[in-house]
């Protein structure tokens, strides 16, 4: 044959998202498990939030004027109010919060760890948010850590009074002292220290005299109605749209990780060889293996138009000798093997169609062979051991059912005058295609869309280069799976019954009559 014809790639959209898009909603049942388990986790978020509550309660933080004698601040700046926030959820108020729970003290981090504390911006309000397992709880929480709060500050602000008045009470010790010893007699000194002394006792009565209560309360936590969070359809609603993404990107591993040819293009890089012919899915169309001549549709065009790619690639004298071999499953290679050849007869030319598998295939029994009668002047020059076809074509087909080491393999392998298209098992399962590989003029690769493994398809191809054979090119077949189940579970059951030995060293074909009772049944 001459070299490859090269065949326009329809799958190989200019578009990659459109193909991408493709082959990720070809993973439907990864996306809706995606959705669901996004549906499941915001169901569960929302069970585990069921009984959780939270209560609020605020404390205004009072600002007063430094009773140590800081004047000219103004009101704003006399309180830190991130300092009380830290305070406000501090170990020590969260202890006082547990004493007034009546809780033990070593649960005083696990209420820490309950409240949060923040602070209203531009406000000197304090916001606790106390969360429980009940509402009531969160209620009492809430309240015991603004009043722990109030508490821990009014005890900071009496410790620094002590600590002010202490020093200052010290100095008025000295000058008592000073007044009752005679170093003081002169009447020019004593209404100075006198007047000294008042002013630090006065001063003393100031500080003492000061509010060190430090805020008041000014909302008390109540009872919530409504447990925290979102409500049940809000978390659906989450879990849906976080659950398709999750989808997606499961659909989109799963088409990374794919090792299934999806396109022309990936069935032309497996095996260096183009692809010249394309059959269209039919899931309406008839059951039976030989539709060439029988039947009209895309399918049947589709082996028309690879026959006559065929014809022109090896010139006006047909097609040659070419073995049509699948990786794997069998029952391809047989069905376009027998309407490649329907279709070249259809032209006028011989051929013949030879099933080289060394086991029983029960082609013979899905192919409209022709009842013994009397030989005709046509069916004496036959190859041996091979019956014609009733194929409806304007040239003579004939089937012929033997094993490599036959002699009627060999003589139908000798007339260069008639075009042999062959028929064997899967090529990496059985090494007999191998040797059958290289007696031909090509090998025509059989390969199922989103069926076929691309690591078969290059082992396909390193087999056929190491035994010596021509990779002509490759047919891809895009669809009909139910059908092709129902042809393989036919091919199983398909079991010869008696036959006639029509040559010596043969392989058996089935008598008339139970090729007529199989054609029935």
């Amino acid at each position: 044959m001459t070299g490859p014809i090269p065949f326009d790639d329809r799958y190989d959209e200019p578009d990659q998202l459109r193909d991408q898009l493709r082959r990720i909603l070809r993973h439907r049942v990864l996306i809706a498990v995606g959705i669901l388990v996004g549906v499941l986790g915001g169901l569960a978020l929302s069970l585990l939030r069921a009984h959780t509550y939270t209560a609020t309660s605020e404390v205004l933080v009072r600002s007063t004027t430094d009773p140590f004698g800081t004047v000219g601040v103004a009101a704003d700046n006399q309180v830190s109010m991130t300092t009380e926030q830290r305070i406000a959820g501090s170990a020590a108020v969260a202890w006082r919060a547990a004493r007034i729970q009546g809780r033990p003290d070593d649960q005083a981090s696990s209420l820490a760890a309950r409240v949060r504390v923040t602070n209203p911006l531009k406000s000197q309000v304090l916001r606790f948010e106390f969360t429980a397992q009940s509402p009531e709880r969160a209620a009492r929480g809430a309240n015991a850590f603004a009043e722990a709060y109030l508490a821990d500050r009014k005890s900071r602000n009496d410790a620094a009074v002590r600590r002010a008045t202490r020093a200052l009470e010290q100095q008025i010790g000295v000058l008592n002292e000073r007044l009752n010893s005679n170093q003081l007699e002169r009447a020019t000194a004593k209404p100075a220290t006198q007047n000294q002394l008042y002013n630090l006792q006065k001063r003393v009565l100031d500080i003492k005299s000061r509010d060190t209560d430090g805020g008041d309360v000014v909302r008390r936590a109540t009872a919530p109605t409504l447990p925290v969070g979102p409500g049940l359809r809000t978390l659906l609603v989450i879990g849906l749209v976080c659950g398709l993404p999750l989808g997606i990107v499961l659909a989109w591993v799963r088409s990374a990780l794919d090792n299934r040819v999806r396109s022309v293009g990936e069935v032309q890089t497996a095996l260096r060889a183009p692809v010249l012919g394309i059959l269209p899915s039919d899931d309406g169309g008839d059951e039976a293996l030989l539709t060439v001549g029988r039947t009209r549709s895309p399918r049947t065009e589709a082996y028309r138009a690879l026959a006559f790619r065929m014809r022109q690639a090896d010139g006006p004298g047909g097609a040659g000798r070419v073995l049509v071999v699948a990786p794997r499953n069998a029952g391809d290679a047989e069905e376009v093997a027998a309407n490649l050849s329907a279709a070249l007869a259809e032209a006028g030319n011989d051929v013949l169609l030879m099933d080289t598998s060394p086991d029983t295939s029960g082609l013979a029994t899905r192919l409209p062979l022709r009842p013994y009668e009397a030989p005709t002047l046509e069916e004496a020059f036959l190859p041996a051991g091979s019956v014609l076809v009733d194929a409806e074509v304007d040239g003579r087909f004939a089937f012929s059912s033997g094993g490599g080491d036959g002699p009627r393999y060999r003589t139908a392998f000798a007339d260069p005058e008639s075009s042999t298209v062959v028929v064997t098992g899967p090529l990496l399962t059985q090494a007999d295609a191998l040797a059958v590989a290289q007696r031909v003029d090509g090998i025509l690769v059989v390969a199922g869309l989103n069926t076929t493994r691309r690591d078969d398809l290059r082992q396909v191809q390193e087999l056929i280069g190491c035994s010596g054979g021509r990779l002509i090119g490759a047919v891809l077949d895009t669809g009909r799976p139910r059908r092709r189940l129902r042809l393989r579970g036919l091919r199983r059951r398909a079991k010869f019954g008696p036959v006639s030995q029509a040559d010596t060293g043969s392989m058996e074909l089935p008598t008339q009559d139970s090729t007529l009772s199989a054609s029935r049944r």
